[in-house]
């Protein structure tokens, strides 16, 4: 392997890392994230380190930089990830008025619990949507062959549903009514 495949690995590996533990199991290492989800960065580091695995400040703000999903957010002396938390967290996020359409990338074997339950959060707070087609795609291809379903957004916040946006784009909402789906011809 390469210096630059494995310095990539290395990074993808602190990224799942960090994102297990501002996410969802920070007491497994001793962290206290507070009410919005921040943590100082020295403590987040130093409890890493004491539980066998290491980085480095200057690791650590490569990994928030290059991450093409923007999954963490620093302030000043502090960091957090964006979304997607199983822990209670409250990200301060305003309301938001949703563009018409938002996006959401499943796989084919949830076809027929989406089209009888719609869309809920599962193990986080709030289900994810993409702005576009193509993230859902992506989000979609993790776990299989993609399918890509259109939120009728706009009739949802019409109707009373909150939306939210993160630091990194993904539109939050609690739940989508299955009468919200657009559900493709074939998968």
């Amino acid at each position: 392997m390469n210096e630059k495949d494995s310095a990539a690995r290395r990074t993808v590996k602190v990224s799942k890392y960090l994102s297990k533990h501002l996410r969802h199991q920070p007491e497994r290492i001793g962290l206290t994230l507070d009410e919005a989800g921040w943590v100082e960065i020295d403590e987040l580091i130093a409890a890493c380190a004491a539980h066998g695995f290491r980085f480095t400040r200057d690791e650590l703000n490569h990994v928030v930089a290059a991450n093409d999903k923007k999954r963490f957010a620093i302030e000043g002396t502090r960091i957090r990830a964006s979304q997607g938390h199983s822990v209670e967290v409250d990200l301060g996020l305003p309301p938001a008025t949703p563009p018409p359409y938002l996006y959401h990338g499943t796989v084919g074997r949830c076809l027929d619990a989406i089209r009888a339950e719609g869309l809920r959060p599962m193990n986080r707070h709030d289900v994810h949507l993409s702005a576009d087609r193509e993230t859902a795609t992506r989000v979609g291809a993790r776990r299989g062959r993609p399918v890509v379903l259109s939120v009728d957004a706009g009739a949802m916040h019409r109707d009373g549903h909150v939306f939210h946006v993160s630091a990194n784009e993904v539109w939050l909402t609690k739940a989508v009514p299955p009468q919200y789906l657009r559900f493709p011809e074939r998968h």
